[in-house]
């Protein structure tokens, strides 16, 4: 049969694409993706080391749909849907059915939802096989289509966002998935942007695992002040996919960044400071006394409208966490120090600074 297909073709931002075209160079059939403008260019890349035809067409997955439709027409391919096709449910159904295996006594699965394939065919194989198993779905807040369809009782268009989840930047879940989801999956939550990054850093740290934001986002969702950090999950055996690890290298960068921001061992601050020699030595005196580790320091004078003999001094450290982010912000306010603080995300405005200068940075 395969000899028979002219092609195949599939709208996907990566790791759907990349499976289709693995499978393609294999049965020797050729292989079409269009991939939205913010697909990983790791993504891109791997999918034409396996002989893919790469297409960059649309702004989300939504447009990159569209486009490949009007090419199923014109070039007679065959379409192949990531998350709303009944035997790619049926694949992601082997998950559940691997994890009841593994984890006979697991109490709860926590699934990352885009288009809402996966978390159809995982549930629906969880509850057939141990319906006592609460299913939670996770999506980006950004990128909340399955939570806009639970709400209209119908899939319906999602004004997706830019989000470090993109592979489930999905603006409208399938409606194949969406019917079997809704009658298996307990419940979905949603999670921020800064959740993702903080996963992401936790799987590099604790678990030595680089999962792209999408794959992370079901942890995301269980780490403190998280949506489903909630005490009756606790001591639970609770099983998450980490479905995804195809990060570009400077968005991971990136991501680490915000991930040590909102760890609070990266923090950002401003200063007035003496333009006087030994003002900023005095200032980062301060630093070293409490163990603050400069990563980024820059001072300027145009846009200060204090005293003429003063300066602003901008600075990045790296510290311990919270605890040590306010040892410091204390010592500084203690010297006297005009402050722009990002930890509390208010300034704290000690001495007779400008309150016009206070009005700078913010986290």
């Amino acid at each position: 049969r395969t000899k028979d297909l002219p092609g195949v073709i599939a709208a996907s931002a990566g790791n759907h694409a990349l499976a289709l075209a693995y499978h393609g160079q294999q049965l020797n059939i050729p292989v079409t993706v269009v991939m939205p403008t913010v697909a990983p260019l790791a993504k891109v890349d791997k999918c034409k080391k396996f002989g893919a035809r790469i297409l960059i067409e649309g702004s989300h997955i939504g447009e990159s749909k569209a486009y490949a439709e009007t090419l199923v027409q014109s070039e007679g391919l065959v379409y192949v849907n990531g998350y709303d096709d009944p035997p790619i449910l049926a694949g992601a159904g082997t998950i559940g059915i691997e994890i009841i295996d593994d984890v006979p006594d697991v109490d709860a699965v926590v699934v990352p939802v885009g288009g809402a394939g996966l978390i159809a065919g995982v549930s629906c194989a969880i509850k057939t096989l141990k319906p006592n198993t609460e299913v939670y779905g996770v999506e980006p807040e950004f990128a909340a289509s399955y939570t806009a369809a639970l709400e209209a009782g119908k899939p319906v268009p999602f004004d997706v966002k830019p989000t470090l989840g993109d592979g489930l930047a999905v603006p409208i879940v399938g409606p194949h998935a969406f019917e079997v989801a809704r009658h298996y999956v307990d419940e979905c939550v949603t999670c921020t942007e800064k959740d993702i990054s903080l996963a992401i850093l936790r799987l590099i740290e604790n678990e030595k695992l680089v999962v792209e934001g999408g794959g992370a986002s079901g942890l995301a969702a269980l780490l403190p002040g998280g949506s489903l950090d909630r005490p009756e999950l606790k001591g639970k055996n609770i099983v998450v996919p980490l479905c995804g690890g195809n990060i570009d290298t400077t968005t991971l960068g990136r991501v680490l960044d915000r991930g040590l921001a909102a760890d609070h061992r990266l923090v950002n601050f401003e200063a007035v400071v003496s333009d006087r020699p030994g003002g900023i030595a005095r200032l980062t005196e301060v630093l070293y006394d409490e163990g603050a580790s400069i990563k980024d320091i820059y001072h300027e004078r145009a846009w200060l409208y204090t005293s003429i003999d003063q300066v602003r001094v901008k600075c990045v450290v790296e510290l311990q966490g919270k605890d040590h982010a306010m040892r410091l912000k204390k010592a500084l306010c203690d010297r006297g120090y005009p402050l722009n603080w990002n930890i509390d995300d208010s300034p704290t405005p000690t001495g007779s600074a400008d309150p016009g200068y206070l009005m700078g940075l913010r986290a």
